[in-house]
């Protein structure tokens, strides 16, 4: 079973505030994006400034260059996940994932398009949860480009029982393949952020990826 789960990437508070009650309506699983403007172009809204309403499971896609840096606050926040790149200073990942799983919060790792599986097979064996990146750090929309779909396979081999996230591109023409291809969760970002009716878009893309395949 893949699920939708609404992307908030805000600049400042306020628009973080407007993304929040975009969603509340319908979101159950929501993907928050965070970046220290150094590991990805642009700065959003500060961990001092995140939260949410009480009953979401929330995973955090921190886009930061030094892990251990930002840890405690995030550990602090409680979401349900915590996902950091292996682009970043991979030095740190494997104790800071160990540090995540201690306070009971999911340790993801997140791939951007050049990096290949087998090089990072050690931190996708500790994972919980891969999240195959194919967007632009820091914005919203960029391209669902499917090529990348052959990591799920690849990661499969080597940890048979991760989850699998997608974050980058996707939308009604694309959902169902991505969830036939072996993705777990689909990070929904410009998609539903920006759509006239967020909760019918929402609503559109569970549905997409719930229907029957015809032969």
């Amino acid at each position: 079973m893949s699920s939708i789960a609404p992307a908030i990437l805000a600049e400042n508070a306020e628009l973080y505030k407007q993304a929040i009650d975009k969603i509340q309506p319908f979101a159950q699983r929501v993907h928050i994006d965070v970046s220290d403007g150094n590991f990805a172009p642009t700065f959003t809204v500060g961990l001092n400034e995140i939260w949410w309403p009480e009953g979401w499971e929330v995973d955090i896609h921190a886009m930061v260059a030094q892990p251990t840096e930002h840890l405690q606050t995030l550990v602090q926040l409680k979401p349900s996940m915590v996902i950091f790149h292996v682009e970043a200073d991979v030095a740190q990942l494997p104790s800071v994932l160990a540090t995540l799983k201690q306070y009971d919060i999911k340790a993801g790792i997140s791939l951007l398009r050049s990096t290949v599986p087998s090089s990072v097979a050690s931190l996708i064996e500790q994972a919980d949860h891969v999240m195959v990146f194919t967007g632009e750090l820091g914005r919203y929309g960029g391209t669902a480009n499917l090529m990348q779909l052959e990591k799920v396979r690849l990661i499969k081999q080597i940890n048979p029982d991760v989850e699998i996230g997608w974050d980058g591109g996707v939308n009604l023409d694309n959902a169902y393949t991505l969830t036939q291809g072996g993705v777990n969760v689909l990070n929904v970002g410009g998609a539903i952020q920006k759509a006239e009716d967020a909760g019918v878009m929402y609503a559109k893309l569970v549905d997409e990826i719930n229907k029957q395949g015809v032969l």
